[in-house]
């Protein structure tokens, strides 16, 4: 196993050099180039130790201790492709999956976190997230939850061998972690339908959270424990729905009758998300058209007490629509 190991060790590092190259090349860190040193370093084929593609048969399965070299060497060249990657299947049902980590740098950045911060993160997945988390702040900083016992289990067990040890909970992540809280700062790894209250309540005053949301990521500024509110960025974002009781509805908009370019339009199509149940896809088309197509950023949502509710552009109004 030494040649393997060494063998593997020496294209993982090869491969990770490279994937840092292109998400430099797209600035996706610029605004805090720390985050770059984090990704050089964390070893993301150990919390990856298998995935699934589609091949011509469904699902095809690569794994790092197969016994055919040239699959090996797929696995781990793979591991580091700049691409979202299935780690859990249930019933050809998405259970879990490691993020886009181009995707992943964006959001750290635009998290902004500083030294001392303390950081929730609502969805563990492998657990390479937090990983990059911890090597920022330290493992004492760092809490990330998941609800399923095998996928927290399993993002200890990768933590621990990539040498990384931040607090590992097993519960419904829109409750948040009481125990942990204060937070500085909450990051999201899956998609929501609203934002949960407990997590405010959890952060101190001026703590931001980054979350997806109708397959954009919001980004809120606490001002206390019952008011938060924020602008979306204009990164587009598709994440595994949230699993436990606040549990996020599949995206899907039905734009039967509407014009094809709605349909093609995926900024329209995150309107439409984001309105659903409120404004049926043609009142949200004729919106849209209206007001000159605007992108994601234009968007916002407070949260006020019991109250939720989207925007756009102006939170006192006039285009408002309630957060189930």
């Amino acid at each position: 196993m030494g040649a393997y190991d060494t063998e593997i060790d020496g294209l993982a590092a090869t491969a990770r050099a490279a994937l840092v190259r292109e998400i430099d090349a797209d600035g996706a860190w610029a605004g805090d180039p720390v985050w770059r040193e984090a990704f050089a370093a964390v070893p993301r084929h150990l919390f990856v130790p298998y995935y699934y593609v589609a091949g011509q048969r469904g699902q095809e399965r690569r794994w790092g201790q197969s016994i055919d070299p040239e699959a090996r060497r797929r696995w781990v060249r793979g591991a580091y492709a700049d691409a979202p990657l299935a780690t859990r299947l249930r019933d050809g049902e998405l259970l879990s999956s490691s993020s886009q980590p181009s995707l992943m740098a964006q959001m750290l950045a635009a998290l902004e976190v500083e030294e001392g911060h303390r950081v929730l993160e609502v969805g563990a997945g492998t657990g390479y997230n937090a990983a990059l988390l911890a090597h920022r702040l330290g493992d004492d900083l760092v809490t990330t939850i998941d609800l399923e016992p095998e996928i927290t289990e399993s993002a200890r067990q990768h933590l621990s061998a990539a040498g990384y040890h931040p607090v590992v909970v097993t519960g419904d992540g829109a409750r948040g972690v009481p125990e942990r809280a204060p937070f500085d700062r909450i990051i999201a790894t899956c998609a929501l339908p609203t934002v949960p209250r407990a997590w405010i309540g959890q952060c101190r005053p001026g703590a931001r959270i980054l979350t997806p949301l109708a397959t954009g990521l919001l980004a809120l500024t606490v001002r206390d424990a019952a008011h938060a509110e924020g602008r979306f960025l204009d990164t587009p974002a598709y994440f595994v729905p949230l699993r436990g009781e606040a549990r996020a509805e599949p995206e899907g908009v039905s734009l039967a009758g509407l014009p094809d370019r709605a349909r093609e339009q995926d900024l329209f199509r995150f309107l439409a998300a984001l309105v659903r149940g409120t404004l049926d896809p043609r009142e949200a088309y004729a919106l849209w058209e209206r007001e000159g197509e605007p992108g994601r950023g234009r968007y916002g949502v407070t949260v006020a007490g019991e109250r939720a509710w989207a925007w756009l552009d102006d939170p006192e109004g006039p285009y408002l629509w309630p957060l189930r």
